[in-house]
């Protein structure tokens, strides 16, 4: 981890120290942009009816404004510097442990999802508030949406793709850069969904005739300045025009405003494509993404840089000079309008697909950015004989490192694991690891553990029901629904159940006759998992069932003081610390 710190201090401090140059740089061409401007404003005032003032102000307005494109440019070059810093200074508040103030995700949590709320997936503290490094809007719901997916699927693949990602640091952290340039005001999906559906309105003619309409605009002025035609032909070619392009525009001023709305969404993903174009991936998946980008042999950044201009250009329709002439003598409006709807009806059903490509490579920087965060991480081993899930020396990936006591676990197909042990000896927690395991084992994430061996499978859990006085929901009819849909997933797929003290609201007796009988029906239907219980009498399926068999987290009273190991034994609890809390805490004698 030394070298992970290293490595981004290192980064930080690079970009620092060019920061500091890039600023200087800002600050001279801030001084030379004022010392042209008042050398022009002086030289206008000293120079005023001398011949060299038609030479010298021509060259000032030039250096202008020469200056004044550097000044952006480098502007732009600090904004996107300083991002690099905000990248790195985030990396390592995030090895500190500093991460609760970064988005939650809570606005993906889907409370009836088959382990989201269960897994701390989303929220304060959660795993995606820890691993998300998405920039774009869309990128977020990508990312959300790999991790609800709980897709088995194609592992391998996604694995490739990760390591691949995780070797590119730096790149990582330019794209990131890249994207945070702009924020756009208008999702992706609404410019989508508007270019999908827009109607066109300017006429086919709209191509060609403003063009043939310019060219004869400046033959008749030609003309009526020669004297060979009079200028109130002019005046009335003029008044032609402005009557042509008032018949279309209500419509192009509106559709001119969607297009402005759009024009950051278009612009920064023009930049990311083009990013993109430019490196050559060996994983399939990001081959795959990558292809996304190209229509018929031509780079979509050159699509989109034409697209873009034309937008620039459509919107100068407001510029005055142009309001005043290029309109009656060019049909201007007319023209660049018609330029983007043709864009648009071309293109415009392929945004969609590029704008996707383009979120699914910002999750992806995320996980590979968490894969290199992670290298005492174990990337899975596929199987597919009996063996669900083995793996050595297993943890939860949010527990400091530092009081992470990893356990070995093994588990094959068709097997029940009965945890019990006393309050706060660790197995909910490690119920979870296992969990998040096989979330991120599924996503092609390695995972915190060594030797891993995996057989792909979806993940059920119940270890967190809850009531609704909106619904009339008791806790107990909560917790019957979510098993009922245990059970009715079971029939359909090959799946890994987490349970964690299910039937928590019914009497002892119900509830430790209705945990046996639940669990009975899992192991007949052939069944993964683990449960967790304070009820020892859940023990004797062991005996019972040979696919059942017994774990526990043991506690220990030492000297007065009780003493946890967080160890995963074989065996059944016999130690137990209710009594002894409420004594040591002073609630009871």
């Amino acid at each position: 981890m030394e070298e992970l710190r290293k490595f981004y201090l290192s980064q930080k401090d690079k970009h620092q120290q060019e920061l500091q140059q890039v600023k200087g740089k800002l600050g001279f061409l801030a001084t030379m942009r004022l010392a042209v401007f008042a050398g022009l404003a002086l030289g206008m005032y000293f120079l005023w009816g001398s011949t060299l003032l038609y030479v010298l102000l021509p060259l000032g307005i030039i250096l202008f404004l020469f200056l004044v494109t550097r000044f952006s440019i480098v502007k732009r070059h600090k904004e996107y510097l300083q991002r690099l810093v905000e990248i790195n200074t985030k990396e390592l508040e995030v090895m500190d442990r500093k991460f609760q103030h970064l988005p939650d995700g809570k606005e993906f949590l889907q409370p009836e999802h088959p382990y989201a709320q269960d897994l701390d997936l989303f929220g304060r503290g959660s795993f995606y508030q820890y691993v998300n490094r998405t920039v774009l809007m869309q990128g977020r719901e990508v990312f959300s949406g790999l991790l609800l997916a709980g897709n088995p699927k194609e592992i391998a693949k996604k694995q490739e793709a990760i390591q691949e990602l995780s070797k590119l640091p730096e790149w990582r952290q330019h794209f990131s850069a890249l994207a945070g340039e702009t924020q756009p005001k208008v999702t992706p999906k609404v410019v989508s969904d508007w270019m999908k559906n827009h109607k066109i309105f300017t006429p086919k003619w709209a191509g060609m005739v403003p063009l043939i309409f310019t060219l004869l605009s400046i033959a008749f002025i030609f003309l009526a300045f020669s004297g060979w035609v009079p200028e109130s032909l002019v005046l009335f070619w003029y008044f032609i025009g402005v009557g042509i392009v008032g018949l279309y525009a209500k419509k192009i001023i509106g559709f001119t405003m969607k297009v402005s709305e759009a024009q950051d969404t278009i612009q920064q993903h023009q930049r990311l494509i083009s990013e993109l174009e430019g490196r050559t991936f060996s994983s399939e998946l990001l081959k795959e993404l990558q292809n996304k980008l190209i229509i018929q042999g031509e780079p979509t950044s050159k699509i989109l840089k034409r697209f873009a201009r034309d937008m620039s250009m459509l919107e100068q329709q407001f510029n005055l000079i142009i309001s005043m002439f290029a309109q009656g003598f060019g049909l201007y409006s007319l023209y660049y309008a018609h330029r983007v709807e043709s864009w648009i009806g071309t293109y415009g059903d392929e945004v969609e697909d590029w704008f996707a490509a383009i979120a699914q490579f910002d999750a992806y920087i995320s996980l590979g950015t968490y894969a290199f965060n992670h290298p005492d991480h174990t990337y899975p081993t596929l199987v597919g004989d009996k063996m669900v899930l083995k793996a050595n020396e297993v943890g939860h990936p949010l527990v400091d490192p530092d009081k992470n006591v990893l356990n070995d676990f093994e588990i094959q197909k068709g097997r029940f694991c009965i945890v019990t042990g006393a309050n706060m000896a660790g197995k909910s927690t490690f119920l979870r690891a296992v969990g998040l395991q096989i979330v991120m084992a599924n996503l092609g994430l390695p995972v915190k553990g060594k030797e891993v061996q995996y057989s792909p499978v979806r993940l059920l859990t119940s270890m967190r029901s809850s009531d609704s006085l909106a619904d009339e929901t008791s806790y107990f009819y909560a917790e019957l629904k979510r098993l009922k849909y245990i059970v009715e997933e079971l029939e359909n797929d090959n799946c890994f159940v987490i349970l964690d003290e299910i039937l928590k609201g019914t009497n002892s007796v119900d509830k430790a006759e209705g945990s046996k009988k639940f669990v009975e029906r899992l192991v007949k239907n052939g069944s993964t998992g683990m449960v967790a219980t304070h009820d020892l009498s859940l023990c004797t399926l062991a005996d019972e069932l040979p696919e059942v068999e017994n774990r526990y987290f043991d506690a220990q009273i030492v000297n007065g003081e009780l003493f946890f190991d967080y160890k995963f034994k074989e065996g059944v609890c016999q130690n137990m610390n209710a009594s002894f809390l409420l004594k040591n805490m002073g609630i009871v004698d």
